[in-house]
């Protein structure tokens, strides 16, 4: 079905144009304008209850007159019409025979309840008549190589855009115009475009999956509101990745404004915008942080692959203007990349063409400068084992000479080691120029630092088998609303250790567990139980238990008389060398997600943490642990005891296996803290929120 898509959507024969307007100044009239200016080889029929003839073609009263004129054939139908008539174009286009139908209209799920109401019932008789829907709210199609532009974008009344080989689906309609026209002006082209709208039936992984098939197409560029299938999306991701086609993202919502986040530490820590960080690496999609870098990445993607380094990654700068040079230099460092300092043998290699270098991050050939000495000093750092990238910064020439400027870049040895070029003047030629000959260029900084850095983040899309691992998996014959003890237990039954723990009651509250102890109120209510004072630590013997907790209860039923309390968890005191805290949670977006972090009462506040698709096995959370900052003071550092990282590992992807339970049933869980000894990891805080049908249950 999705091959079969392909034609009727970039390729038709024939295009309907349902409410087209005979002003040319109409957006309504640009589709039948753009398509014509562009070359479309195909039959254009407009629709217009009102017109014989609309801008040089014979029009139509209805979408079944018109299969009638001509005979059918009719393979892809543009809808600009009212949401009613967007309904009836989908009965008419079943009766003609129609495979697609580009809905432009709005009126649907984006105005509310009403609407969300009439584009259900749309897409439930596009599947009853075998129509695929693009939107509602599509701003349609572009093939620029292929001469097709059905859209209503007016960048198209400019000059008719390069074609390229970067594919561009958005759930933006208006961005597809933005992209395209910051692309043309840096002489980048692009191969198709599609506006998605609301994706009620064709989706953005659907999409990526014709971008695959595309010969057209090197790199598939995204630009995201949302994730509304990140099934669909990531298994379109790794096949773009088998056949060697980079996907790369820019997402709005990093700020998170008004997210809906679960009572816990992980909820708070580990929002939508970081699973969604955790979704994009573990399906090998780039994710870039500007706007500027998804335009100008690429060609540094194009035609290579994740490279897997072990250190902060080193780039080679060289440049005929220190001070352009030291602005992304200054760049790379606060994203985690080093400027090379060049070896004793790289720096004889560079003697022998007549260029002496000291000990600096940069290759400054700012009073040495010819393009012959240039393009051999590219061509050394090329060949270098000291870095993993170049970087060729280029000063005023760029403007007033590109030719001679830019020709050192496009003469130099093409390699798997990315090479890319910072222009520091408005330098549109020169950016042509590189466009051209397939090297990344870049208008600033940051964008430049930016996709350096996100090219080295990149990663080949995980084996997802891996972390699956058959392991002995509970029941999950869960209470309704588990509490802490509860919890716990659970937790020791997927292989987490967990302390040693016993449930005491009224009156007397005995209790077999060696003084001292930990004393928690036990409810099902209380999430944070320290927050509401019912926490005690270190309780030395019977007569200062006998003593504290009663005064405890007393004031946890005042600070929460709501709470139901069914007695105290009495626990085995435990210390270690690190508190760590391990989360889990279903994501709605991505699904399940495991996180470890610095952990305790602060965890909020470190913001210390690695986040990973679940289930992981115990080498990724090996890896997971070497990503946070705070845990370097168990694994090793500066001479401080070590504290069992392994163990820490093997709870982590335990713990992870939650995603693993029939029917995921738990939509979030965490052990805060998880005590991390010289020798073991154990559990002495746990919190279950259970998945229900119109509710879940946090304990």
């Amino acid at each position: 079905m999705t091959i079969a898509l392909a034609p009727a959507l970039f390729a038709p024969r024939r295009v309907a144009l349902i409410g087209a307007s005979g002003d040319p100044a109409k957006n309504t009239a640009r589709p039948q304008r753009f398509l014509r200016k562009y070359g479309y080889g195909g039959e254009i029929l407009p629709i217009n209850p009102t017109r014989n003839e609309i801008l040089g073609e014979r029009a139509y009263p209805s979408l079944q007159a018109a299969h009638a004129a001509v005979g059918g054939g009719i393979e892809h139908v543009f809808v600009m019409a009212p949401a009613e008539a967007a309904l009836q174009a989908i009965e008419d286009c079943g009766a003609c025979d129609v495979p697609l139908v580009s809905i432009f209209s709005d009126g649907f799920a984006e105005t509310g309840p009403t609407g969300a109401a009439r584009q259900a019932q749309l897409v439930l008789r596009a599947r009853a008549l075998g129509v695929r829907v693009l939107g509602p709210n599509s701003m349609g199609v572009i093939d620029i190589p292929g001469r097709f532009a059905l859209t209503v974008n007016a960048v198209l009344e400019g000059e008719i855009p390069p074609p390229g080989s970067t594919g561009v689906i958005s759930q933006s309609g208006t961005m597809l115009g933005t992209l395209l026209s910051r692309g043309a002006a840096r002489g980048l082209g692009f191969s198709k475009l599609v506006s998605v709208g609301n994706e009620a039936d064709i989706g953005i992984g659907e999409l990526v999956d014709l971008l695959v098939d595309d010969p057209d197409t090197r790199v598939i560029a995204l630009f995201l509101e949302t994730v509304r299938d990140a099934a669909r999306l990531a298994g379109a991701a790794r096949r773009a990745h088998a056949a060697g086609k980079p996907v790369v993202v820019y997402k709005l919502g990093r700020s998170a404004l008004g997210e809906a986040m679960a009572r816990s530490h992980t909820g708070a820590m580990a929002g939508a915008d970081a699973a969604l960080d955790a979704f994009f690496r573990d399906c090998g999609i780039v994710r870039v942080e500007w706007l500027e870098t998804l335009i100008e990445i690429p060609p540094l993607l194009a035609r290579r692959a994740p490279l897997r380094l072990h250190r902060p990654p080193r780039v080679a700068v060289v440049t005929t203007t220190g001070g352009g040079a030291a602005s992304v230099v200054d760049r790379l460092g606060v994203l985690g990349m080093q400027a090379m300092l060049p070896s004793a043998a790289l720096k004889d290699e560079l003697a022998s063409h007549g260029v002496r270098v000291a000990d600096s991050p940069i290759v400054d050939l700012t009073m040495a400068s010819s393009a012959k000495r240039y393009g051999a000093v590219l061509a050394a750092l090329i060949a270098s084992p000291d870095c993993d990238a170049v970087l060729a910064v280029v000063g005023s020439s760029a403007q007033f000479h590109p030719d001679f400027a830019v020709q050192p870049i496009l003469s130099s040895p093409r390699s798997a080691k990315p090479l890319a070029a910072f222009l520091t003047p408005h330098a549109e030629r020169s950016l042509t120029l590189l466009a051209q000959q397939g090297i990344a260029a870049f208008r600033t900084p940051e964008a430049c630092a930016d996709a350096l850095a996100c090219f080295f983040r990149w990663r080949a899309p995980r084996d997802r088998d891996a972390g699956a691992t058959p392991m002995a998996m509970p029941a999950p014959t869960l209470k309704k609303t588990p509490d802490e003890a509860d919890a716990l237990a659970f937790f020791s039954s997927l292989g987490v250790p967990v302390v040693a723990s016993a449930t005491a009651v009224a009156p007397d509250f005995r209790h077999d567990i060696a003084y001292p102890v930990a004393v928690k109120v036990r409810s099902p209510d209380i999430a944070h139980k320290t927050e509401a004072g019912g926490v005690l630590l270190g309780v030395a013997n019977q007569a200062e238990f006998a003593l504290r907790v009663p005064a405890m209860l007393r004031a946890v039923a005042e600070a929460v008389p709501q709470a139901a309390i069914t007695g105290v968890l009495v626990q085995q005191m435990e210390k270690g060398l690190q508190e760590v805290i391990v989360g889990y949670r279903h994501d709605a977006m991505v699904g399940p997600v495991i996180m470890v972090g610095a952990g305790g009462t602060l965890a909020e506040i470190y913001q210390d943490y690695a986040l990973s698709i679940a289930p992981v096995n115990q080498d990724e959370a090996l890896e997971m642990i070497g990503q946070v900052k705070a845990l370097a003071l168990i694994r090793g550092y500066r001479g401080l005891p070590r504290g069992d990282v392994a163990a820490l590992a093997h709870a982590v992807a335990a713990f992870s296996r939650l995603a693993l339970l029939p029917g995921q049933p738990v939509a979030e869980a965490e052990i805060n803290p998880l005590i991390v000894k010289h020798d073991g990891v154990v559990a002495v805080d746990g919190v279950l929120v259970l998945r229900h049908t119109g509710q879940e249950h946090h304990t």
